[in-house]
């Protein structure tokens, strides 16, 4: 008889605990960022560390670094990371299933907020001849990490201009090409990231630095026509050491997005405590690029379907 008791507590406080546990126990955000010396590892870094955030009860976040925006699209889809940052051309392309030698719909993957407009931006030498993107043929060129957003849209965009087959490609992160371009084993290099850019700050310090008018390229070939999602616009004079004139190019819009199973109330909650004076004044603190945050701006740049969480808290806040 004792034993048989013994055996009924001992199981009674088997569930008790299993039972805490499961009342207790935190949803997990794996929030996925980018490569080291990009814009979209800050996100993450800037929204795991907000201390309202960190005091949260129901959930956690965890920032976790990636090759950039396509990955980022694959794994949120597949719910290996629960949100990320996306641009919103690879959102689009990939729930149509039009990315490049992919079919696939990722339909799983719904915008929660926009964050900042990226630019194309093409580092070459002050003074190298390189004046177009037709002018890299048989150039070595760094052209971002592999399954980075940076990767896609510069094939993407090469290949229009009819060069990408042309160059000699090296796959790297921002801060590898900044090195190897300072040490003369790149002769250009190519970001799709905010300005103003730490890559490129750091290739500006050893060498005399140009960007090319992207812009220019991008109507002359009738890029504008055949990717509707990309918007001009100018990196500033002097945003660089020693550029000290506009340099016309073209955006997409990076954006904060989430798996379609992250519970709605997770969304809203994250959203309500980023969309406030204390959190915006956070994330700008973080870097520059944010500076254009705001609720007025949540929902620009969005061409796919929003999260219901995020949904809710747009419309509350009369932006949808």
């Amino acid at each position: 008889m004792k034993a048989k008791r013994l055996l009924v507590i001992g199981f009674i406080a088997v569930i008790s605990m299993a039972f805490c546990q499961s009342a207790f126990a935190k949803e997990r955000i794996v929030f996925g960022g980018g490569p080291a010396g990009g814009t979209f590892q800050v996100v993450a870094n800037a929204i795991q560390v907000y201390k309202p955030m960190k005091a949260v009860s129901e959930f956690k976040v965890q920032a976790q670094s990636s090759a950039g925006s396509v990955e980022n699209l694959r794994k949120t889809n597949a719910g290996r990371q629960q949100m990320s940052v996306v641009y919103s051309g690879h959102v689009y392309l990939g729930r149509n299933g039009m990315m490049k030698n992919d079919t696939k719909k990722y339909e799983d993957v719904l915008a929660v907020a926009w964050l900042y407009g990226a630019p194309g931006q093409l580092v070459v030498r002050a003074g190298s001849g390189i004046k177009s993107v037709k002018d890299l043929v048989g150039k070595k060129v760094g052209v971002g990490n592999a399954g980075s957003g940076a990767f896609a849209n510069c094939e993407l965009f090469f290949s229009h201009m009819g060069v990408w087959d042309k160059i000699e490609r090296n796959a790297m992160g921002y801060n590898d090409a900044a090195q190897a371009f300072g040490n003369k084993q790149l002769d250009a290099f190519w970001l799709f990231t905010a300005f103003p850019s730490g890559a490129v700050i750091m290739a500006a310090q050893t060498n005399e630095i140009a960007l090319v008018n992207l812009d220019a390229d991008a109507q002359a070939s009738g890029f504008y026509d055949k990717y509707p999602y990309f918007a001009k616009l100018s990196v500033p004079a002097k945003t660089y050491k020693g550029v000290d004139y506009d340099s016309p190019s073209f955006q997409d819009s990076a954006l904060w997005v989430a798996n379609s199973k992250v519970s709605a109330d997770a969304v809203y909650k994250m959203l309500s405590l980023i969309y406030t004076d204390e959190g915006l004044a956070h994330m700008k603190a973080q870097k520059k690029t944010f500076k254009f945050m705001s609720v007025k701006t949540g929902s620009d740049g969005v061409v796919t379907p929003f999260h219901p969480g995020a949904e809710k808290f747009w419309k509350e806040k009369g932006v949808l």
